[in-house]
């Protein structure tokens, strides 16, 4: 199934039933006088956040989404049953937005599993003529018709919950040291935006803790203006815990090898200055590629600009167990 975090739906509420206009009718009793019962409540549209969805995909393909219509009332004093409301599951991390002419509104963030809001109320039911009677009108023939439901244009913004995120530049080795450490098998290919959407993989140690990471397409320089696909993607780092900065060796330079992590941050903070603040661990990956001689150079360098960077192989699995037991421990720093 594909990933998406954007669509746009028409939500429609069911619109209450007519009151029934009726006239008791038994033997012996002349003159029964009014009875027509009530219409039922249309139904209401709700928005619901549920663990067991990661995509919006299946609303791409259904975007119109309705409530059933009340039933009508009947004699005797029956009331129409109300109608089925529209439960709209989507995944915990969607803002709903309702969109009008003025522009959008943020109607609710559903940030918990079960949390949920109502987008669209049915339309009440109308009363029957039994409501009307009195002692100058004892046969009212005519009753309510019900109440229209509600038409909304809302737009379903996913943004991923993960514990930490996995940033870099394009084919830095994220989704290799992704599918190396939880059962996540994303996409690994020699070529640039191998990964085009977000991916999640989960770790869970031997007393049975979980670590949610999330795995974001290659970065490149001017990202938070919409050059590359960061653009689109930086939003689902701002609901992570911790950042893991991951910079392939191929593409450092000797002489400043910060610059890679200099400019991630930069990115970061031009799309949103509080990404930039969140904890982060810097990691150089492929080092396998390196002799005995380079990395001695490296680390020399990185000493003299004074950074701490943990370093591995995410393709043969060097150093991938240090680097996993920093984020636990990176996990314990930041939780609350």
């Amino acid at each position: 199934m594909r990933f998406v975090d954007e669509v746009r739906i028409v939500v429609r509420s069911g619109a209450g039933g007519r009151g029934c206009v009726s006239f008791r009718r038994e033997k012996f009793i002349p003159k029964g006088g009014p009875d027509g019962g009530d219409g039922g409540r249309g139904g209401d549209v709700l928005v619901r956040a549920s663990n067991r969805l990661l995509t919006l995909y299946d609303y791409r393909h259904q975007p119109v989404q309705e409530a059933e219509s009340g039933r009508p009332g009947a004699g005797g004093m029956c009331c129409g049953r109300a109608g089925a409301p529209k439960i709209i599951e989507v995944p915990v991390g969607t803002m709903v937005f309702a969109e009008s002419e003025d522009g959008e509104i943020l109607l609710a963030d559903l940030v918990a599993d079960g949390q949920e809001v109502v987008v669209a109320r049915g339309g009440r039911g109308g009363k029957g003529n039994a409501h009307f009677k009195s002692a100058t009108l004892r046969t009212p023939r005519f009753a309510q018709p019900g109440e229209p439901g509600e038409e909304k244009r809302l737009r379903l913004e996913l943004k991923i919950f993960a514990d930490a995120g996995l940033l870099g530049l394009p084919n830095a080795g994220k989704s290799t040291f992704l599918s190396r450490i939880s059962a996540a098998r994303p996409k690994i290919a020699p070529y640039p935006f191998t990964t085009l959407t977000p991916q999640l993989g989960v770790v869970e140690d031997e007393t049975g803790r979980r670590l949610v990471v999330a795995d974001i397409p290659g970065l490149v320089e001017g990202a938070h203006a919409g050059v590359g696909l960061g653009h689109t993607f930086l939003r689902h780092v701002e609901r992570t815990r911790f950042l893991v900065h991951l910079a392939a060796v191929t593409d450092m330079d000797l002489e400043n090898p910060g610059a890679v992590f200099a400019m991630l941050n930069e990115e970061l903070r031009c799309f949103d200055p509080e990404l930039a603040r969140k904890p982060q661990l810097l990691v150089i990956n492929k080092i396998d590629v390196l002799d005995a001689a380079a990395r001695q150079q490296l680390a020399a360098a990185l000493a003299r600009e004074g950074l701490a960077a943990l370093w591995m192989s995410a393709l043969d699995g060097e150093g991938v167990p240090a680097v996993l037991a920093s984020m636990w421990q990176m996990l314990e720093r930041v939780s609350p």
